[in-house]
Parts: structure tokens; C-alpha cells; sequence
């Protein structure tokens, strides 16, 4: 479509979110009809007068809402007004309101039938529930949007482990788990302790994994319909699945240190949150660790407002510090979860909470009653890791891995601003102009590499833009295949038209 020239509405917002939603009103109204193909980003920002970074950025917010297919070689399609996933009143434009009012609601993800401009076009990758990753990523894609622990010999030891559990316990394996043996807690409270803390044996839940032990402390501590509070950035799958059981995330503003106190204390005098989940050692994807002092403020907060604290340590398990954790300093509230999936291995999904005393057998009903219940083989392994030392063995071999990665990441983005640590399996980089992160991301994807913008890390709509993607490095087989992949963000960082180009 050629002839179609959107009219920007004044307001106080960025550039790109008023083109966006200009878009999003005239494939509501029907000015851009289905199939319609809008124009290439680069003529846009020519005939409106703006950077080609804010045309990307709009049509970005556009395609994330799905109402546009934006498809290689191609171009940007509409998908029509039926596609639109409809936002709270207060999550939504002055634009977006009026309109609402002369157009009826539309259910969710509602696909329409193609039309003669769409149905020969290449189907975009589907989204999984909330977030803005593909669910089937390309088998051939250089993944740089996971943080897993790197290969490094687990595989041997896991066969002569699981050798041994198939030779000592033939009956515990071939049944269901229905009881926790001692050696499981022993295992758990021995990788929790930290920093001089070390909890209570029978506060210890063996969990399939950390995501499952936090929905299973969601569904102990509250009931569908509760608010459940979460810094505006952070790791938001945990807020999409509390969504997905009927919980409500609100967000709270956060600075370096982690959530800003005076934000924390509004957002609980007004939303009534019943728990706070937090990231306090390498908070993903900002590197961030909150301070002893904040940490303080949290909890005075927390025992006033009466808020639940889970405290979130699996990137924890990868730094040794000695700062309290908020399971020491608030015992009576604070759910302390940890899992081997950073720092050992991911796919053995060992994961373990301690737990205030009066919840511990509330959070073990939960997750068997949310999971189906432990599997025997991979609680045992998970124990035997620990308790013989050999998961430690793991963590020290994962950690120098992780350098000598670290290193390929400055070698191959030097110059260019990002967050980054030793031990830390992702940085946090700032893009230059006219880069925005779902464009960058885009254009990546399209050289074969998958990355993460910092959507992918929100619990909500925010005015805050960080202009920044995260890059995990620890995923990938080799370290060449880890070189291959910033050699291709370095390119597109150095030459950002071929990026746009290649897109559109």
C-alpha cells in the first residue's frame, strides 16, 4: 500500500508508541485493511520525518500485538482487527479508549482466514503464552537467549550416578515418589545454605525445578485474583504463569539496587500485593544485586504491609558473597528457592525451597498436587550430585567455562556498552542508534541468531525504554559456535542498514 500516510497524535508520549497506536487505530477503523502491506520503514521515516529507528520500533509494538506479520523479503502485512489482543482500560491510549468505545471487543487470538494477500505469505513464527520468543525456534538457530549451564562433561557422571539409583532402588524408580527421603532435604539444605545461613532441615521441599517451586509457593500463599507484585524488569516468566493461574502481576519500579522503597511502599498501600518475587544476586537480565541496606527496606516494608518475600537465588548459586540473604533476615516470610540449572545442569530440573515453617507442608501438597509429583530418578540424581560433591565439581568446571566465554564476549563486542561479569551467563547491552531492541532482535533472528529483547524481561507495560537486549552465551555446544553468533551481532551493531534491510 502505497497511498497511506499515517497523521502522528500530539501527545506527551515517545514517538514510536503514537505511530504505533496511529497503526493500530486505522486497521481498527479499516483504513489499512487486512493484507494491506504497509510501507517499508525506510520510506516511512522519510515521509514522516523521523529516524528509521522509530518507524522499527512502532511497527515492532505492532507485530508484538498481532496485528501485523512482518515476513522476510516481503514486507509488513495486516492481519486485520480480529487479531488484536484487547488491554486493560488502564494499560491502554486515550486513542485506544475512544476507539474502544465505537468498536466492539474482539476475543483473544482470534486467527482470521487468509485473504489473497496473506495466504501465500511465510507464517511468522508462534509466540508462546505472553512472551516474545518463538515456542518452536529454528533447529539451526545459534541460541543466545538462554542462560542453561554449559556443557562440560555432565553426561558421564549422570550415567554412573543413575547406573548406581537403577542398581540400589529398581522399586522406587518403577512407582510413584510418596515420601521425601532425608538424604533429598540433607541435599537441599546443604545447596541453599549460603553466606552463613543454612535452613532448617524440615523447611526443605525438593521441587522439580525452580519455576515449579515458585508457582507451587503462588498456590499456597495465595488464591486466583490476588495481586502478586514484581519489578517492572526482571525474569517475567514467573509473572506470565502467575497470570496463567488466575494471580494478578503488578509492577514495581526498580533502580540499580532493585526495587526503589517509596515505589514498593505506593504499590502495596494500593494494590494490596500478597507476595514479591525477587531476583537479590544477579538479578536477570540487569547483573543488579540488592545492597544489605535495601534489602532491610524491603523487609520493613514487607512485615508492614504483610507481603510474602520469595527470594529467587538460582543465578545466586553462581557467586559467593556475603551478603544475608532475606530468608535469614525475614525467616517468617521469605520462601528461599534454588535449582541446579545455572550452575550444574538444567535438564535434571533439581530444585528445592526452603520454607517459613508454617508453609512447608502447604508448598510440598501444592507442587505435587500443580506438578503430579517428583520424579524418584531425578530427586535422587540431584541428591547424589550434591550430597557426593560432584555437583560442586560441576559448579567450579561450569564457572571457568563461563570465563573463558566471557572473554570471547569482550573480544567480540569491545566498544560497544553492556553489563557483564565472570560469572554471569549473559550480558545486558545497550544498543546504539538507531537500534531498538525489537528490530535488533528481529534482524538477528533473521542471520540465524536468537536473542532476548528487554520486552521479553517486562511484567507489564512501562514508559521506561532501556534501549538494551540481552545475549546469554553458556547455551551454545562450542565456543566457536559462541563466536559465530557475536561475530553476527557485532556486524549488525557496526553496520545497522543491512539490519533493517535484511528485515524488510
Amino acid at each position: 500500500m502505497t497511498n497511506w500516510l499515517p497523521e502522528i497524535p500530539a501527545g506527551k508520549g515517545p514517538m514510536y508508541a503514537r505511530l504505533a497506536h496511529q497503526i493500530a487505530d486505522d486497521i481498527m477503523t479499516g483504513t489499512l485493511p487486512s493484507g494491506a502491506k504497509l510501507p517499508p520503514q525506510r520510506d516511512l521515516a522519510y515521509d514522516l520525518g523521523v529516524t528509521v529507528g522509530t518507524v522499527g520500533r512502532a511497527y515492532a509494538i505492532v507485530r508484538e500485538r498481532g496485528l501485523v506479520s512482518g515476513e522476510v523479503g516481503r514486507g509488513t502485512f495486516v492481519l486485520g482487527s480480529t487479531s488484536i489482543a484487547p488491554l486493560p482500560d488502564e494499560q491502554r491510549s486515550p486513542h485506544e479508549l475512544i476507539l474502544a468505545e465505537k468498536t466492539p471487543s474482539q476475543p483473544r487470538f482470534q486467527r482470521q482466514h487468509p485473504t489473497p494477500w496473506t495466504q501465500n505469505a511465510i507464517p511468522s513464527p508462534e509466540i508462546g503464552f505472553g512472551s516474545t520468543r518463538a515456542s518452536v525456534p529454528p533447529v539451526d538457530a545459534i541460541r543466545l537467549d538462554s542462560t542453561s549451564a554449559p556443557d562440560v562433561g555432565q553426561a558421564q557422571i549422570v550415567g554412573e550416578l543413575i547406573s548406581e539409583i537403577t542398581r540400589d532402588a529398581p522399586y522406587e524408580i518403577a512407582s510413584y515418589t510418596r515420601s521425601v527421603p532425608e538424604s533429598w532435604r540433607e541435599a537441599g539444605q546443604l545447596w541453599l545454605a549460603r553466606a552463613g545461613w543454612v535452613p532448617d532441615i524440615n523447611s526443605i521441599v525438593p521441587t522439580n525445578g525452580a519455576q515449579a517451586a515458585i508457582m507451587a509457593i503462588l498456590a499456597a500463599t495465595t488464591v486466583p485474583g490476588d495481586r502478586i507484585a514484581f519489578e517492572e524488569l526482571t525474569y517475567s516468566s514467573i509473572a506470565r504463569g502467575a497470570a496463567l493461574s488466575g494471580r494478578q502481576p503488578v509492577s514495581v519500579p526498580r533502580d540499580e539496587h532493585g526495587p526503589i522503597p517509596a515505589e514498593l511502599d505506593k504499590v502495596c498501600a494500593q494494590k494490596h500485593p500478597r507476595a514479591i518475587f525477587l531476583m537479590p544476586t544477579i538479578h536477570n537480565p540487569s547483573l543488579s544485586t540488592i545492597s544489605t541496606q535495601r534489602r532491610h527496606e524491603i523487609i520493613a516494608l514487607c512485615r508492614q504491609h504483610n507481603v510474602w518475600i520469595i527470594e529467587d537465588e538460582v543465578y545466586g548459586s553462581l557467586r559467593a558473597n556475603d551478603l544475608p540473604t532475606f530468608a535469614a533476615l525475614a525467616p517468617e516470610r521469605t520462601f528461599h528457592v534454588g535449582s541446579l540449572s545455572k550452575s550444574v545442569m538444567a535438564g535434571v530440573r533439581g530444585g528445592w525451597v526452603a520454607s517459613p515453617p508454617s508453609h512447608t507442608q502447604r508448598v510440598h501438597t501444592a507442587h505435587k498436587m500443580l506438578s503430579g509429583g517428583i520424579a524418584y530418578l531425578l530427586a535422587e540424581l540431584s541428591s547424589r550430585l550434591i550430597l557426593s560433591g560432584r555437583a560442586d565439581e560441576l559448579r567450579s568446571r561450569i564457572l571457568t567455562d563461563i570465563r573463558e566465554r566471557y572473554a570471547i564476549v569482550h573480544d567480540y563486542l569491545s566498544g560497544y556498552d553492556f553489563l557483564s561479569a565472570e560469572d554471569t551467563p549473559f550480558l545486558w547491552m545497550k544498543l546504539p542508534e538507531p537500534w531498538m531492541p525489537g528490530t535488533f532482535k528481529a534482524a538477528a533472528a533473521s542471520e540465524g541468531v536468537l536473542i532476548d529483547d528487554e520486552d521479553e524481561f517486562k511484567t507489564g507495560r512501562s514508559n521506561q525504554v532501556h534501549h538494551r537486549v540481552r545475549v546469554g552465551f553458556t547455551n551454545p555446544h562450542s565456543h566457536e559456535e559462541v563466536a559465530r553468533g557475536l561475530l553476527v551481532l557485532r556486524q549488525l551493531l557496526d553496520n545497522p542498514a543491512t539490519g533493517y534491510d535484511s528485515f524488510e
